[in-house]
């Protein structure tokens, strides 16, 4: 079965006046039909530009190299028209903040409707109908009401519930979810996550869901990519990951996970150190400088991510937790 997305070598670089930016380096992985992958990794890692990119919504002073492809056709660089043709219909985005995605003084009804005119040729009178069973759909209170209201009118998590059905109002086949409980409050994060559980399994369609955050995939991922300094580093089974870590990294980020069953914590583990500056040029592994099992090879080595310990299971580093 031809795979709902395959990034290939993907580079995402900004220019600037003092330096490039190097946002994504090379970045491979694919998304299979009805699968959901979480990926994750720590703000600047590139997992967000890697789908702006796929999505054709970098800014204009972006440069790209590489391959994406949307059910086995290329789209990366393709021109808006057609582009446009996908967006919103077959392959849909759900930014991080709500209420700068939706338009502050059109009412919800009619930016859900719009959607449907525009990419399904409906008449105003039947979007509006199929507005209000999205909402419906989505577990939005008082359906009706909402329709009528503006986004400053509804709470974070409505506004979230909102931009969730707006992407899914053309049944898409691949559905991206950029940090989508990021500011909400725990209680509205099951919520969502729940939510996209439960369209995921109606609808049969991928997703894709980015979090700085693996607790918040875990309980929804089938697998887990894991990024840093703009470069996969580990990727596998979402069960294998959580349990067994290979990348230094990963198991890092694992601890910082909050465990309420555990003992008092007078302080929240965190990484040491500081992620690479996305402007520096290459030299080893990118990780090398907050490692404890780092050594001199690792410093002027790039590791290659490689099958370990089985076929499922990859990740980029010269000394696995497990070797």
């Amino acid at each position: 079965m031809t795979p709902a997305l395959t990034i290939e070598k993907l580079a995402v670089q900004f220019p600037q006046r003092t330096g490039t930016i190097f946002a994504v380096r090379e970045a491979s992985l694919s998304v299979q039909a009805a699968e959901c992958v979480g990926i994750v990794g720590e703000s600047g890692s590139g997992k967000t530009q890697i789908f702006m990119a796929a999505m054709g919504l970098l800014a204009a002073a972006a440069r790209t190299d590489g391959s994406v492809r949307f059910e086995g056709r290329e789209i990366l660089g393709s021109p808006p028209a057609e582009l446009n043709r996908i967006r919103g219909s077959k392959l849909t985005m759900v930014f991080q903040d709500p209420m700068t995605s939706l338009t502050p003084h059109l009412r919800i009804g009619i930016q859900l409707a719009e959607v449907l005119v525009s990419h399904s040729q409906m008449s105003w009178h039947d979007a509006e109908r199929a507005a209000l069973r999205i909402l419906e759909r989505v577990r939005v209170p008082e359906p009706k009401r909402r329709l009528r209201q503006y986004p400053h009118e509804l709470s974070g998590g409505m506004r979230q519930r909102v931009m969730i059905g707006m992407s899914l109002l053309c049944e898409p086949s691949l559905l991206i979810a950029d940090e989508p409980t990021t500011a909400l409050d725990v209680t509205v994060q099951a919520h969502i996550i729940d939510l996209f559980r439960a369209m995921r399994e109606e609808l049969r369609m991928a997703i894709v869901l980015i979090s700085h955050d693996l607790g918040v995939v875990a309980g929804l991922a089938d697998r887990i990519i894991v990024m840093y300094g703009g470069r996969v580093v580990e990727s596998g089974r979402a069960r294998h990951i959580l349990q067994r870590a290979e990348h230094p990294y990963t198991a890092g980020l694992l601890k910082c996970i909050p465990d309420l069953k555990g003992p008092r914590l007078e302080r929240m583990p965190s990484l040491a150190g500081q992620a690479p500056s996305p402007c520096s040029i290459e030299r080893g592994c990118a990780f090398a400088a907050r490692c404890p099992r780092a050594d001199a090879r690792c410093r002027v080595e790039r590791p290659l991510l490689r099958e370990f310990p089985a076929a499922a299971h990859q990740v980029a580093c010269h000394f696995p937790l497990s070797s």
